[in-house]
């Protein structure tokens, strides 16, 4: 018989409740009382664990700044992959965009440990694509890894806008004409370099 999960602690339930008011209601909606209150604990114990507001926003967007998980797959069955997640985010009833994005548009430039961490984790987005391109063997695929970063983000864009999951669609047809356009070989099934004639 399988043990049950660990009970979680109070940090634990701190952060895992400020991560879903907060990326579903705003952080500037939602004050510390909310959360407290949400728990049924006092503000004091909450200060306890993170003595500030700012250090409960850190910890939450820490908490969502998640590594792709390692994959066998060819790697522009990977990054064409990326869209077909994105698709099934945006069908999800709770999807409010990008966190790291939010938090910068919410807080403003000038709050700079968020935007430190809003940075960092697009930069390893896009190093993430930059890695799978090397693979591929793409000549400038720096360039085509932040082009690549800015279909992402504007199939989210469009996706908040419309409310049309069909735009992770959109976005991963011209992510496979900029594999196709750098040299990748993709077709429906994907993936081989194309190599050049001689």
């Amino acid at each position: 018989m399988a043990s049950p999960p660990p009970k979680q602690t109070m940090k634990e339930r701190i952060l895992e409740t400020a991560d879903r008011l907060f990326y579903l209601q705003g952080i500037r909606a939602i004050g510390v009382d909310t959360i407290a209150a949400k728990i049924g604990i006092s503000k004091r114990t909450l200060y306890n664990h993170f003595p500030s507001k700012d250090a409960l926003i850190e910890a939450y967007l820490e908490r969502r700044f998640v590594q792709p998980r390692p994959s066998d797959k060819p790697p522009a069955e990977q990054i064409l992959a990326t869209f077909d997640s994105l698709e099934r985010r945006f069908a999800s009833r709770d999807f409010r965009g990008c966190p790291f994005v939010n938090a910068v548009a919410e807080l403003g430039p000038d709050v700079r440990a968020v935007r430190k961490i809003a940075v960092a984790f697009k930069e390893s987005r896009r190093i993430w694509f930059r890695d799978l391109l090397n693979q591929l063997g793409v000549a400038d695929a720096e360039g085509v890894a932040t082009q690549l970063v800015l279909l992402v983000d504007g199939s989210i864009a469009q996706d908040l806008v419309r409310d049309d999951p069909a735009m992770a669609r959109a976005a991963r047809e011209a992510a496979r004409v900029l594999l196709a356009n750098a040299g990748v070989k993709v077709d429906k099934a994907v993936t081989s370099v194309k190599k050049p004639a001689s």
